[in-house]
């Protein structure tokens, strides 16, 4: 597929602020919810009534969602290291790898790439372990689906690049503020999350994760921000606010970000299929190594934990 033609399928499949056109014509929430494993472990009372958090969506969901974004990142970002578009002079250049950036490319911008690469399988390492999984094997989904060509252009690759990170953006700040409504709501009204075995989180719990959620989305935002860089973009921090691309949910509803990356978990015209496994086995070939882990914890008084 050519330039051109991937241009128009970003553009018609994957629009920058609204992912929804296509992944309606695959069934809304009943096609994002066949990737999804099982019944997730839910609060305790489904009762809405005066609660914060009215999307319905749990910890557990939201984790889950998160993990299938970052597996997706993470094949995205292995393939565009491998692909010929790493030969773009703006990459490594003509004849060049991700380990060998010629005379004639940009080093700094392949580690770019690089680094993102291995902050997504960080991320995904995370949210793995919140869901109660050990191996990446056990995933959500394997399999992901990316207009043919992706890999191919420059163009083409930092257009897709964009429309990804926007939707990730806009779930990690939805993640934010929903879970910081579920801390009102087990704090105020007693309706508890509860983690992959069924223990209830304290809502110390959920304010911490609101704050991780945050500190992800601001990683997201610098991705977004250099893949710009490298499109030559300008000005490449372009927004004042991050925004939420049109979504309104992370996990439940028609305008969850479950929805809006359902274009890239089934196979379609136009679509070619890339492994995570195969990704994440040779991640550490193409990578380089990011800092840090996520946010400490902040130290309450002790009658701050208590389960209310």
């Amino acid at each position: 597929m050519d330039q051109k033609n991937i241009a128009g399928l970003v553009e018609s499949s994957l629009p920058r602020r609204s992912f929804m056109t296509r992944a309606g014509m695959m069934g809304l929430t009943a096609a994002a919810a066949a990737f999804l494993p099982g019944t997730p472990v839910r609060a305790d009372s489904d009762d809405r009534g005066d609660l914060d958090n009215l999307s319905g969506d749990t910890a557990q969901e939201i984790f889950t969602a998160a993990l299938i974004a970052e597996d997706l990142a993470s094949t995205f970002y292995y393939n565009g290291l491998i692909g010929p578009v790493i030969m773009d002079p703006n990459l490594a250049g003509p004849g060049g790898s991700a380990n060998n950036v010629t005379s004639a490319g940009n080093m700094g911008n392949v580690q770019y790439f690089q680094a993102a690469l291995s902050e997504e399988i960080a991320h995904a390492n995370l949210l793995r372990a919140l869901i109660g999984k050990t191996s990446s094997s056990t995933d959500p989904v394997q399999t992901f689906y990316f207009p043919t060509g992706t890999f191919d252009t420059l163009a083409a690759f930092t257009g897709v690049l964009d429309a990804l990170e926007n939707a990730f953006i806009g779930a990690y700040l939805l993640a934010t503020i929903e879970f910081a409504q579920m801390a009102v709501d087990a704090k105020g009204y007693g309706h508890r999350q509860r983690d992959a075995s069924g223990k209830a989180y304290k809502t110390t719990d959920l304010e911490y994760f609101a704050q991780v959620a945050a500190s992800i989305m601001g990683v997201e935002s610098e991705h977004r921000v250099l893949g710009r860089v490298v499109s030559n973009t300008n000005p490449a921090n372009n927004l004042n606010y991050e925004q939420t691309d049109g979504l309104t949910s992370v996990y439940n509803g028609k305008k969850s970000a479950v929805v809006a990356l359902t274009p890239f978990l089934a196979p379609g015209p136009g679509l070619t299929a890339y492994s995570l496994q195969t990704a994440l086995a040779n991640a550490g070939t193409v990578s380089i190594a990011a800092q840090g882990g996520p946010p400490t914890p902040p130290v309450y008084p002790k009658d701050r934990d208590h389960d209310w």
